[in-house]
């Protein structure tokens, strides 16, 4: 406060003492006026006046101000007028009546002051986050107003305080919901701010499904044809996802990369594109560069690089490359965004590789970027941007290393066509300094890490003039190099041959075979040139260095040794190292050892390559050690080297048995892969039939209940009976029935039998009644008595036969209705074995259940036809006993018959008898009583009846 009052009593703010009196006046009555009223007309005065007066507003009325936004909150108008007010002391953003007038530069910092002063107090902010989050247009928008100026002006600050406010960051996320455009817009601005530079609040946002609404608005404007809120929204992305890991990964697992596609679509005509529009495209292809920046996680850029091929962004980014009428700058960001998307990706390396010109005839999509690159006539940066783009094709890319090569070798060189490697020799030995240099470092990239390749360039020779024999390429450039020419060109090819010469020792013996080079080296090293020499004499003692250090002394007059005494004669072993040092210790190479993009201010800036910094880096050290080595040493180095390469032919063999292993459980897996499919298709089939079997089960209990119904509707004795489910209970029951019916039908024969017996018992009976009177009387008496018993035994057995035939005919009936169940259940079964087929188990158990029905049904209908041969016997015994008692019938006729005869002759004898007594009684004959002969009578009678009963 001290410092604000100093600043405004200074004569340079000088305020004028009337506005000074009537702020004074008008924070009195905000302060101790009691009717709402007076208290918002002194706030309103004080807005307008805080713009003129800001220093004295601040001064004087932020106390009160925000004591108005503690207690008046139910009035949304005076609320806004306090807003309001803070903002115009807050902020730093002068009116441009303000900056006509120009004011003093120490007012400037004022904005700083003031916002010091509001966030002393934590809970200000807070207030305010809470006045934020009222729907009234008039609270709001001047709220996000003011909380976005407390961000410019403390952002760290104000960052903390809403962190560890309670749903500080989810409140302020709720205003890109808003429907009102200014609000929302305004809550972009906010968001910004808000998340400059912290990671946490940068997470929480992006959680808050950020992303969703930010690409929901960047499409509601119309993509890159939008306004500036789509620039505002892409500067909020960028801040979401710049080295914020987390946030980069949600965003892919997301599926946000997809949504990015519809930006670079482009028409046919290119021409007349706005400033905005191109801002915006810029913007969005930095977007895309963020998510496979190199310095990203590798994991993470390998997994956005694929992501970004899956859904076509890479072959929409190449579609802009080719196309024509695109502005310079756009075309030179998407050329690095292409770079960054294909490094270190095979799959996007090589479809990259197929790209085709819209030209006739077609050509490469690199061919015609090589073009551009070694035309000296191409702006500057554009041809950066197209070395990093084949350093990037070429990263980790030995398949496309090789395709390099293979165009600068005799046998594949085609005079129709220009290709890449004639453009990259073209740009070799171009008189520009720069195109030897972009030349030079692209040919350093087809060879890096590939040892096999530098031996394959060996090859390539040169036609240098008609009638001169061609050149070795490896010849040519030391020709170069030695003839003095300018120091970016001498740069390039210096960075060439310590490539190329790294870790390739016939490399190193060629480079030796040729008696100038050396000469030339030392000549060179052991010179006191000026600064802008001493880079080419750093890089010459690298290579000589590198012809010791990778030297397998093949050729004798260069052998280790000799090229170490060398040294130490013409250059001494101190300088040398010296002048190696010269290279790391360079300005420019510190600069290109930060990043793989090759950014340079200007053309004379162009020196170093990223790549070969690492190389410097690695060698750097091996060589001062070697220089000091004495033979004995070196020996020793050579049996290790040895040893080393004998153990390098090991691992080398080792992986590629690995490699080999690993092909191998790659197609192990997708087999694996395959038969997971195959059993997850047949666990479907499974289940599906399952629940078939399942349905055709509940058909069938529903079809045994039905049945079973109509069984018990149509058995007159109510038994149940279900077709393929007849319970062994009730064919038992039938079993015993029939078991009953045959033990009645033999009672029945053996009842036959003994009448039969009877029938011939009277029979022979009947033969001998005639033999004498008395007889006659027994058995005529005793037959009488057997016929009627014999009537009424047949009258039983008729009845009992007439039993037995309605209940054979009761079980025919039921063995009709059991067959006609049985053929209506065969379909069922049928269906349900069909489908039950397809498992083993069901289908094993359904069978059985079948068998075990069929042999029931078959022996039911071997006792059916048991039953009918039974019915067939007892009808034909049935027909005997009628006939023989149809006989029995005439028998009985005929002995009554007798014994009517029997009887008269009876009756004469009695007369003659009594005639016959009268007369010996007359004659005085002893005659016997009829007691005496009744008491004789009932005696023979007595012994008859024993007699029968006997018989």
């Amino acid at each position: 406060m001290n410092f604000l009052r100093g600043v405004m009593g200074g004569p340079s703010a000088g305020p004028q003492p009337s506005g000074a009196e009537t702020i004074q006046k008008l924070c009195d009555r905000v302060a101790s006026s009691t009717l709402l009223d007076d208290r918002r007309d002194a706030v309103r005065a004080l807005k307008s006046l805080s713009k003129k007066y800001r220093l004295e507003v601040g001064i004087q009325a932020m106390e009160h101000l925000i004591h108005v936004l503690q207690t008046d909150r139910s009035d949304s108008e005076i609320i806004g007028y306090a807003l309001d007010t803070l903002y115009n002391v807050i902020s730093n953003d002068l009116e441009e009546e303000e900056q006509e007038e120009n004011l003093p530069k120490q007012v400037d910092d004022l904005g700083s002051q003031f916002t010091e002063i509001f966030i002393k107090q934590q809970e200000n902010v807070t207030l305010l986050l809470t006045l934020v989050e009222e729907f009234d247009f008039h609270v709001r928008w001047p709220g996000v107003k003011l909380l976005t100026s407390l961000l410019k002006q403390q952002g760290p600050q104000v960052q903390q305080i809403i962190l560890v406010s309670p749903m500080g960051v989810s409140r302020l996320m709720d205003l890109l919901a808003d429907s009102r455009e200014v609000i929302r817009n305004d809550g972009v601005l906010l968001l910004q701010q808000l998340t400059k530079s912290n990671a946490a609040i940068q997470k929480i946002v992006a959680f808050e499904n950020a992303f969703e609404r930010l690409l929901d608005i960047i499409t509601e404007e119309g993509n890159s044809d939008g306004g500036i809120v789509v620039e505002d929204c892409l500067l909020l992305l960028q801040n979401l996802l710049k080295n914020n890991n987390s946030n980069q990964n949600f965003f892919k697992e997301g599926s946000y990369i997809q949504r990015m596609k519809p930006w670079f679509e482009v028409g046919d005509d290119n021409c007349g594109w706005s400033a905005q529009k191109v801002t915006n495209l810029h913007l969005m292809l930095q977007l895309v560069r963020v998510l496979v920046s190199p310095t990203n996680p590798p994991g993470a850029t390998s997994s956005c690089q694929k992501a970004m091929f899956q859904c076509g962004l890479l072959q929409q980014l190449c579609t802009i490359l080719m196309a024509t009428g695109v502005p310079a700058d756009i075309l030179t960001e998407t050329i690095n965004t292409v770079s960054e998307v294909i490094r270190g990706c095979q799959i996007n390396q090589d479809y990259f590789a197929s790209v085709n010109a819209p030209s006739n005839p077609p050509r490469p999509a690199i061919v015609v970027l090589l073009m551009s690159m070694v035309n000296e006539r191409q702006p500057f940066v554009l041809r950066c941007a197209v070395l990093y783009c084949f350093q990037c094709f070429l990263y980790k890319n030995q398949k496309g290393q090789g395709e390099i090569v293979s165009t600068l070798l005799p046998s594949t060189i085609d005079g129709n066509s220009v290709s890449a490697g004639q453009l990259l020799c073209g740009g070799l030995f171009s008189t520009d300094s720069l195109s030897n240099w972009y030349a030079a470092v692209a040919l350093a990239h087809a060879l890096q890490e590939n040892a096999t390749l530098k031996e394959q360039l060996l090859r390539v020779q040169l036609a240098t003039s008609i009638g001169n024999p061609p050149v070795s390429l490896l010849q040519q450039c030391t020709n170069i190099l030695s003839q003095g020419s300018k120091v970016q060109t001498r740069v390039g090819l210096l960075m060439l041959l310590c490539t190329w010469l790294s870790n390739c020792s016939i490399a190193v013996t060629h480079f030796l075979h040729n008696p100038a080079n050396i000469p030339f080296l030392t000549g060179q090293i052991a010179e006191n040139l000026g600064e802008e020499e001493q880079l080419v004499q750093g890089l010459c003692a690298l290579l000589l260095g590198i012809s010791i250090y990778y030297n397998d002394n093949s050729l004798e007059n260069y052998r280790k040794e000799k090229l170490k005494q060398l040294i130490e004669k013409r250059i001494g072993r101190e300088n040398f190292i010296e002048k190696l040092g010269f290279i790391s210790k360079h300005e420019l190479h510190s600069r290109a050892a930060q990043k793989p993009q090759p950014s340079f201010s200007s053309p004379d800036h162009v020196m170093f390559d990223h790549e070969f910094t690492k190389l410097v880096k690695e060698l750097e050290g091996v060589i001062s050690k070697a220089i000091y080595k004495s033979s004995e040493e070196d020996k020793k180095e050579e049996e290790v080297k040895k040893t080393l390469e004998q153990h390098d032919n090991i691992v080398t063999h080792y992986k590629k048995v690995i490699r080999e292993q690993d092909q191998e459980l790659e197609e192990l897996k997708q087999q694996v892969n395959t038969l997971r499919s195959q059993n997850e298709q047949l666990q479907a089939t499974v289940t599906q039939q399952v629940s078939q079997i399942q349905q055709h089960k509940d058909q069938y209990n529903l079809l045994k209940v039905q049945l079973g119904k109509d069984a018990q509707h149509h058995n007159s004795h109510g038994e149940t009976f279900q077709v393929n489910g007849i319970q062994l209970e009730e064919v038992s029951k039938l079993k015993e029935e029939l078991e009953e019916w045959k033990n009645k039908y033999e009672l029945l024969q053996g009842q036959l039998r003994e009448k039969d017996s009877v029938i011939e018992k009277l029979k022979s009976s009947q033969l001998e009644m005639g033999t004498t009177e008395q007889s006659s009387q027994t058995s005529k008496s005793g037959s009488l008595e057997l016929s009627n018993e014999l009537q009424k035994e047949l009258e039983t057995l008729r009845s009992r036969i007439q039993l037995q035939s309605t209940e054979i005919s009761k079980l025919q009936t039921e063995n009709q209705k059991l067959q006609l169940m049985n053929t209506a259940a065969d379909p069922v079964l049928g269906e349900s074995g069909a489908t039950a087929a397809r498992n083993p188990e069901v289908e094993g158990r359904l069978l059985q259940e079948v068998k075990e029905l069929k042999s029931e049904v078959k022996a039911l209908s071997e006792e059916k036809a048991s039953l009918k041969q039974y019915l067939d016997s007892s009808n034909s015994t049935v027909a005997i006993l009628q006939d023989q008692k149809s006989k029995l019938q005439q028998e009985v006729a005929e002995s009554k018959k007798e014994q009517d005869d029997l009887l008269v002759l009876l009756a004469d004898q009695d007369q003659k008898l009594s005639a016959l007594k009268n007369k010996l009684k007359e004659l005085g004959e002893p005659v016997e009583d009829e007691d005496d002969i009744e008491s004789g009578d009932q005696g023979d009678d007595d012994e008859d009846g024993e007699d029968e009963e006997q018989d």
